[in-house]
């Protein structure tokens, strides 16, 4: 407890904000790469990027 004293008070100094939703999108990205096998064209990567992750 004492050496992560720290970071347990930066929560509180945060209001509780985390970088969970962020890693949850680098996460889908990362899957959606993997499963296509290596896009040969960026604009269909863009594309099925924002049809997963539901933003522009």
């Amino acid at each position: 407890m004492d050496s992560w004293h720290p970071e347990l008070l930066a929560h509180f100094d945060t209001n509780g904000a985390s970088n969970g939703p962020t890693e949850a999108i680098n996460l889908l990205i990362k899957k959606i790469k993997r499963v296509g096998h290596g896009f040969r064209n960026i604009d269909n990567y863009r594309l099925r990027l924002l049809l997963h992750c539901g933003t522009e």
